[in-house]
């Protein structure tokens, strides 16, 4: 916050004092955080425009909304803002106005006369869920049920190219429904779906959490084949995790594959629908993934990306199926590399079937490439230079254009840009900070979200030469409350580590800093593969809670180990086969930076990081105790062994490769080293970082005589939220952060 600066030479001493301190009292915030108002009152929620689906015309959008008591789709201008027409409301889908149902999400048909309503969603994992499906006819107001619903639950239901049709996954096994037909009987394209044991059309839980994939059902883009991915995980191991809240407790049990245990078999079909036969076309032959698949823009051909166990090398497979059943393979593109091959969407083919674009990162820094469909042909280049595409949006095909995000401005900023298939480049917005964007079918319009360390986003409607159109939301409330509150600066900066490589980090101190004093400083960390936690971007509740603590009279800063993305494949890939080492160096490197500050209080240094970051932490308490003082560590890992084979030996091989490599950065084989206030906490419901990491942790601190404090969240998964649990949580935490940070 700005200070007042008074040059006044005609005021005695006494009266300039006097009068500084009423003008303070007068304007100076003076609201004091609470952990009540950042983690349970939504005071610091800021607003954003969601919920927003392009339509075909590129001219409109649609949003699902409340009204009077009902959700409604509601149809608008993007050029105006201004409504054009209420598509359907819950009495219009399900008739009776009184009844609970809602819709809760929904699909246009292709011509945009259907629509493909979802209601009663049940989440099973991070991105999956059952629901009832219905399919309604915008025009003549008319709703059929998707199945028979004394069935069960479905998921994943999609439309068909021509909109007669609706693929759909029920008990683990395909089917086909034609809703509006009467009488019409579903089509069962597969039948051995068993839980635990096969699943048809969708993935199991590995695929889904490290691939970020559950859909397992996919159109020809001409409607007549429905290819789909095929799961035999009766070879895997189950994981169970008793469900607390009964007098016996029930155990959840599902397939989850450690390092170095066996993975499901996948294969993937095609089912012609006139022939009404599937046919194998590619499989996973042993120790292999295949973690995507997508039509081209030619209806007969399936791209089938194949990779080794290892993930370092990766082949784009083109495969069909002829009239008499045989199944053709071409390769389309191949890559390796020693380290691994990042799984991602950046994929799209050109509507002329001669070319697609792609991104790698094979020159060093990930990068937008065209290449030839005429496999291992030509590729031409589209970006360079030492930064990384980050995430490709789209293509116009009318201009050429690719859109995309990147590190172009460095790790610590998100910009947008596009580019033509000559490698003509614009950037999207020049202000320091954060950029995304959601653009029409036609990228006729953008809409458009900036913002950096201080400043909440600001939306705003852009036309295709990036020009203003108007503000959508410019968060005024959030920003009106957060002036009644003498908030701190994050600060970025750089600092050299032992090994000469600069990391970049933040500083938040104080809003009554006084250099003359000394601090004690809360570390906050993740540090793993993927994730930057040193970012100009509105930091929202994490910000305020960090703000709370500089409150509290404590320095809280933050930095981006080796390891971390944005910065190219040789720095982000640095810490292969030795997960944790790298990274627990630079901290303790960071703690010696911080130690060596005049305002730095060295021996009161604590650290606290959740999932990666509580597996850090937890080596930073072990391996690092001479520099941290004290740790708060949140559904860690604590032994890689435990955790599952895809992200596992994707940066550390399998544990019969690589015994050391996982021994030797497993804090449960460290705890000996522990010294300082350790605060361990988890959620007895982890599907992900299983309960067992902490249970193996606490076994062993017992073993070595180590003190420490430990908290469990009975049935809570990974995020250990709902009801009063995030409030709770935090009061703990900051509880333990005042008596020994």
């Amino acid at each position: 916050m700005s200070q007042f600066n008074f040059k006044v030479f005609t005021f005695t001493a006494i009266a300039l004092l006097a009068f500084q301190v009423s003008a303070q009292s007068q304007s100076a915030p003076s609201e004091q955080l609470s952990v009540e108002d950042v983690w349970q009152n939504g005071k610091f929620y800021g607003d954003g425009v969601y919920g927003i689906r392009s339509m075909a015309d590129g001219k409109h959008y649609t949003r699902l909304e409340s009204r009077d008591e009902q959700q409604a789709i509601v149809k608008y201008a993007y050029a105006t803002g201004e409504e054009v027409e209420v598509i359907a409301t819950d009495e219009d889908v399900f008739g009776d106005p009184n009844q609970e149902v809602q819709i809760s999400g929904y699909e246009f048909s292709s011509d945009e006369k259907q629509l493909l309503i979802s209601t009663g969603h049940e989440s099973i994992y991070r991105h999956s869920y059952t629901a009832d499906f219905y399919v309604h006819v915008i025009k003549k107001h008319r709703t059929y049920p998707l199945s028979d619903m004394t069935l069960g639950k479905t998921r994943l239901a999609s439309f068909s190219p021509e909109g007669d049709q609706v693929a759909f996954v029920r008990d683990n096994n395909v089917f086909i429904a034609t809703p509006a037909k009467k009488n019409a009987p579903e089509i069962q394209v597969t039948s051995d779906g068993v839980w635990n044991e096969v699943i048809n059309g969708a993935s199991d839980w590995v695929y889904e959490e490290e691939f970020g994939k559950d859909n397992g059902i996919f159109w020809s883009p001409d409607g007549e084949r429905l290819a789909y991915y095929r799961f035999d995980e009766s070879g895997v191991r189950e994981f169970s995790m008793p469900m607390y809240g009964t007098l016996y407790p029930e155990p959840y049990t599902f397939k989850y594959p450690k390092a170095g245990e066996d993975n499901s078999d996948v294969s993937i079909h095609i089912y012609n629908l006139e022939l009404g036969q599937s046919v194998e076309v590619a499989n996973t032959d042993g120790d292999r993934y295949i973690p995507r698949i997508q039509w081209t823009s030619n209806p007969e051909l399936l791209c089938v990306t194949e990779m080794n166990r290892h993930q370092n090398a990766l082949d784009l497979v083109g495969v069909n199926v002829g009239k008499d059943g045989a199944v053709s393979r071409r390769t389309l593109l191949s890559e390796g590399c020693e380290t691994y091959i990042p799984v991602h969407d950046n994929l799209v083919f050109l509507e002329d079937s001669k070319s697609f674009l792609w991104t790698s990162s094979k020159d060093g820094f990930n990068h937008l490439y065209k290449v030839s469909m005429k496999g291992k042909g030509k590729q031409q280049q589209l970006t360079s230079g030492a930064w990384d595409v980050s995430e490709v949006h789209g293509f116009d095909a009318e201009s050429e254009r690719v859109y995309f995000s990147s590190t172009i401005n460095g790790p610590t900023q998100k910009h947008l840009a596009r580019v033509d298939l000559d490698g003509a480049m614009q950037i999207l917005g020049e202000a320091a900070g954060s950029h995304r964007a959601t653009y029409s079918r036609t990228f006729d319009y953008a809409i458009h979200t900036h913002s950096d360390a201080a400043t909440p986003g600001t939306t705003v409607l852009r036309d295709v030469d990036w020009q203003p159109i108007r503000t959508l939301e410019d968060n005024a409330r959030l920003k009106e409350t957060l002036a009644g509150y003498d908030l701190s600066e994050r600060a970025f900066f750089t600092f050299k580590n032992d090994a000469g490589v600069d990391l970049n980090a933040w500083m938040m101190k104080p809003a009554n800093f006084d250099p003359t004093k000394t601090y004690p400083v809360y570390v906050a960390i993740y540090g793993g593969p993927g994730v930057n936690t040193v970012t100009d971007s509105w930091g929202g509740i994490n910000h305020m809670w960090y703000n709370l603590l500089c409150q509290e009279g404590y320095i809280v800063a933050s930095v981006d180990p080796r390891g971390t993305p944005g910065r190219g494949r040789a720095f982000e890939h640095s810490t292969q086969l030795q997960l944790g080492k790298l990274e627990t160096e630079d901290f303790i490197d960071f703690a010696e930076y911080l130690s060596a500050k005049s305002y730095v209080d060295g021996g009161r240094i604590g650290i606290q990081g959740w999932s990666y970051g509580g597996y850090m932490t937890a080596l930073c308490m072990t391996k690092g105790a001479a520099h941290y003082k004290a740790g708060i560590c949140v559904a860690p890992v604590s032994n890689w062994r435990y955790y599952d084979s895809i992200y596992t030996e994707r940066f550390m091989r399998t544990p019969q490769e690589n015994p050391d490599g996982y021994d030797d950065n497993s804090p449960i084989n460290h705890v000996d080293k522990m010294t300082g206030p350790f605060l361990l906490v988890h959620g007895s419901a982890d599907d992900n970082v299983h309960f067992q990491n902490s249970m193996e942790m606490v076994d062993a601190l017992i073993a070595a005589g180590v003190d420490f404090d430990f908290m469990a969240y009975p049935n809570r998964n990974h995020g250990i939220y709902g009801g009063n649990t995030r409030l709770h949580l935090f009061r703990m935490m900051l509880d333990f952060v005042k008596e020994h940070f």
